[in-house]
């Protein structure tokens, strides 16, 4: 087998992040880059974001910057999610971020979200959001 075929789609998530992550100054009032995340949608389509810090508090995580991507290419669907941080390691997302991935679709509650790139420990994303208040609107009564 060569490496493509043997390379888990985790650590082909990880490079993905870590390709588009370097950390720069966009202006004297706006960072990008010390986050990265990437996604792998239900459709088998890898998007990518960084996070872009501001001095008016109007940025974006790097998970949200992925998903724009995603909903911008047509889909809304994630299967699994990598959040790479600035020294290379793996993290969760914040919680304004697990919200935002609870609302877009009746099932984000089974994302798979990497908490460990060495054992490839992961954690389903209602596990970090239970009993979350939104279930019943996707099957209102």
């Amino acid at each position: 087998m060569n490496d493509s075929q043997t390379k888990s789609i985790w650590q082909t998530l990880y490079e993905r992040a870590r390709e588009v992550q370097h950390p720069r100054a966009v202006s004297p009032f706006i960072e990008a880059g010390g986050v990265a995340a990437a996604i792998l949608t239900q459709a088998g389509h890898i998007y990518v974001g960084v996070c872009i810090d501001t001095a008016c508090t109007l940025g974006m995580c790097a998970e949200r910057n992925a998903i724009a991507n995603m909903i911008t290419h047509g889909e809304s669907k994630i299967d699994k999610l990598v959040t790479v941080m600035e020294d290379g390691t793996v993290g969760s997302p914040c919680g304004a971020c697990r919200e935002y991935l609870m609302q877009l679709d009746r099932d984000s509650g089974d994302i798979e979200i990497l908490l460990d790139r060495d054992t490839e420990e992961t954690v389903r994303l209602k596990e970090l959001v239970p009993d979350w208040w939104g279930t019943e609107r996707f099957d209102p009564s």
